[in-house]
């Protein structure tokens, strides 16, 4: 997906459109279109064919981008999962894994980079009543292997708003959200996570629609990526101004929930109401 919009972005910088492009190739338009949606696979003859057409053409340069769409066409280790993991839910799993900042507003449940193996078992079981127990078992599975891109050498700065919703609606038994809680304390004492709290008395704020994230990522000339979830999947935004909507939202409500070094305390004062 990344290198898609990255193809996006040179295309439109030597001003050719789609049907130019696709000329290059001796295909149609569409095929244009869905290599930069990450809807179809990148050949590298095709990329190579397409960065001289936009004007790529210092060897360095065609060298370090085609070796990314070597790279980007092997299997991600989330391979393994393609039975249980939906085709949108997929491009979510490769920006997670791509991304150097990932920012989130999370209004109903602990994000899933954080949850409990008992936590999150409890909110899948929850989401699929009808999904067979193997089911839920390998989502849970996928789940806590993607928490493993925080434990890499260099991780992600995760950063992540949660309404008090989330720390006050009862998740299993009481044990299941003690034991949770604990784990936010936990990777929150960590430099590269950060949790903040939109208590009640916050009122409303600008995001109150629903969950969203938000990815940045080690390239500079890469737009970041918003992405929000719904019901039956997810929208994903890399337009300027719709990703800037997202960001100023955080934003605000980063000014507006207790600050990161209260996080700890409003967390144990939580537990130990339970």
């Amino acid at each position: 997906m990344v290198l898609g919009k990255r193809l996006q972005d040179l295309r439109e910088a030597a001003g050719l459109t789609f049907e130019e492009a696709a000329r290059a190739l001796d295909v149609t338009h569409a095929t244009i279109r869905r290599m930069e949606k990450a809807q179809v696979g990148l050949k590298v003859p095709y990329v190579e064919k397409l960065l001289r057409s936009y004007g790529v053409t210092a060897q360095e340069d065609l060298d370090a981008f085609l070796e990314l769409v070597r790279e980007a066409n092997r299997p991600g280790w989330w391979h393994r999962y393609r039975d249980v993991l939906p085709e949108w839910f997929s491009a979510f799993v490769s920006l997670e894994a791509e991304a150097d900042q990932i920012r989130a507003y999370e209004p109903h449940y602990v994000p899933g980079l954080l949850q409990s193996e008992a936590y999150a078992t409890t909110v899948l079981r929850a989401g699929m009543p009808h999904a067979p127990a193997a089911e839920v078992e390998r989502l849970v599975a996928l789940r806590l292997a993607r928490q493993e891109v925080l434990a890499r050498k260099q991780p992600p700065l995760l950063w992540v708003v949660m309404d008090e919703t989330v720390l006050r609606r009862p998740i299993g038994r009481p044990h299941v959200m003690r034991a949770q809680i604990t784990r936010l304390i936990e990777q929150t004492a960590q430099p590269h996570v950060r949790v903040q709290v939109m208590p009640f008395s916050a009122g409303p704020h600008p995001a109150m629609y629903g969950p969203f994230h938000l990815f940045r990522f080690p390239l500079a000339e890469l737009s970041d990526v918003a992405c929000a979830e719904s019901l039956v999947g997810a929208a994903y935004f890399d337009q300027r101004d719709d990703v800037s909507a997202f960001r100023e939202a955080l934003d605000r409500m980063c000014a507006q929930a207790a600050p990161v070094h209260r996080t700890e305390a409003i967390l144990s004062g939580i537990r130990k109401e339970l």
